[in-house]
């Protein structure tokens, strides 16, 4: 995992903004986002976790994700699987953290 992978996922489950690169930790509302490009692809509500690939397939759009708690991510054949399942990257809920 990248350094700022480990960093940007840090200040996403402390609720910390963050900006570095590509990658950014913004707070709307009370609502943490980790953003990828300006794309949200997590989101830390009162009810936990929800995340998703915002429409890109990439290896860094994954290995973010896979950072986060209870989120495990592959590729077979251009396929992605989300915690064994089959996943189209819309929006899933992951849970509580």
């Amino acid at each position: 995992m990248r350094k700022l992978t480990s960093k940007a996922v840090s200040k996403f489950l402390s609720n910390t903004p963050f900006r570095q690169g590509n990658t950014e930790v913004t707070i709307d509302d009370g609502i943490t986002y980790l953003k990828l490009h300006g794309n949200k692809i997590a989101a830390l509500f009162n009810d936990g976790l929800w995340i998703s690939n915002a429409g890109w397939f990439s290896n860094t759009t994954k290995e973010r994700l896979n950072a986060l708690p209870n989120v495990k991510i592959h590729q077979v054949n251009w396929n992605w699987f989300l915690n064994g399942s089959k996943w189209d990257g819309k929006p899933i809920y992951i849970g509580k953290i």
